[in-house]
């Protein structure tokens, strides 16, 4: 007895396409070029949820897109999190594929920021770091990255508000995933969509040379932030293992070749860890590093994860570290930590809820 096995196709997401996609997918549907400009607009400017939502499309082709294409349902809120005082919000999402990725909302007094995942899990093992201690599964798709935004987005028109920025920084190495992330980024800044100005997205990367040479040759508007976390190969080694790749110096000499091709200024990372990375002498290593370049540290004591034993400095050891960096003509702030009380660092969520059997 013969028989035929038939495998479904997954339908196209529509927030995987690009404006010249969506009018072709548009045309093969028998749909006249002005329709295109609508959806897109639906899409980027209204955050449409369902096809349902874009009543000034006609109810036919509102029923061809639901036979021939997705919007978000790819990513479904599985676990959600708010912060005591209410200033963080925090998602787990599963994917069509069953992985969890997270995405967290911050709350300031001018300011609604969404930290972004880019990968399922992530390949840069950096070891106080969650997301790094799980391992790489996979990169994000265009629509998984600016489905992130557009759940935030909805959710705060709700309440008359907008989100003002967004930050690269929550599960995976965005570098690593290049490719997707600069496209999802494409749209989250194109006028004729979000409209997120360019200055309003920062990237940050663990220090993969070769990207951060790629980006900074095409010339790209969205800032570049680069996770350093220690001054010398072998204290940096213990704690990021690409560095045994791309050491420090070569590093350094990366985001110099950044900063004068683009003219702009560089923000490092430092998660401050209490006796390791918090000392003075660790500040002037940094110092000496940094000493003329056009940069800033950002100053982050560390969000403690359960698979590292490493502790936050404490306020003191915080302000000598700065003061010491300033000796060094070298700029810095302390981050505002958020989300504390429900482990709002990336991949803790996700941590606990398997680890829990939530």
């Amino acid at each position: 007895m013969n028989t035929t096995t038939t495998t479904q196709t997954a339908l196209p997401n529509l927030y995987d396409f690009s404006f010249t996609e969506l009018q072709t997918f548009l045309a093969d549907l028998g749909q006249p070029k002005y329709r295109a400009k609508q959806v897109w607009e639906w899409l980027y400017k209204k955050f449409a949820a369902s096809f349902a939502e874009m009543h000034n499309l006609p109810k036919a082709l509102r029923t061809k897109l639901e036979a021939n294409a997705t919007l978000g349902d790819t990513l479904a809120p599985y676990y959600e999190q708010y912060s005591g005082d209410g200033h963080t919000h925090k998602v787990l999402f599963r994917l069509a594929d069953n992985q969890l990725i997270e995405t967290v909302l911050m709350r300031y007094d001018k300011r609604n920021t969404i930290c972004i995942s880019s990968q399922a899990g992530c390949a840069m093992g950096c070891v106080f770091c969650a997301t790094g201690q799980m391992g790489f599964m996979r990169n994000l798709t265009v629509a998984e990255i600016v489905g992130q935004f557009t759940f935030f987005a909805r959710a705060l028109a709700a309440e008359d508000a907008h989100v003002t920025n967004v930050v690269m920084m929550g599960m995976g190495e965005p570098l690593h995933n290049y490719s997707k992330t600069l496209t999802a980024i494409d749209r989250m800044t194109d006028p004729t969509g979000i409209d997120l100005g360019n200055r309003k997205v920062t990237i940050s990367t663990v220090g993969l040379i070769p990207a951060i040479k790629r980006y900074a040759d095409e010339q790209r508007q969205t800032p570049l932030a680069v996770s350093l976390h220690a001054a010398t190969d072998e204290e940096r080694d213990k704690l990021i293992p690409v560095n045994r790749k791309w050491p420090v110096d070569d590093l350094i000499e990366a985001c110099r070749y950044y900063i004068d091709k683009t003219g702009r200024r560089l923000t490092f990372e430092w998660a401050l860890i209490r006796g390791e990375n918090d000392t003075l002498q660790q500040a002037e290593k940094l110092g000496k590093l940094l000493r003329g370049m056009l940069c800033h540290v950002n100053l982050i004591p560390l969000n403690p994860t359960n698979g590292y034993d490493g502790r936050p400095s404490d306020p003191e050891s915080v302000q000598r570290f700065r003061d010491r960096l300033a000796d060094y003509g070298v700029s810095s702030t302390v981050r505002v930590r958020r989300g504390i009380d429900i482990q709002a660092g990336c991949g803790q969520l996700r941590d606990r809820v398997l680890h829990s059997g939530l």
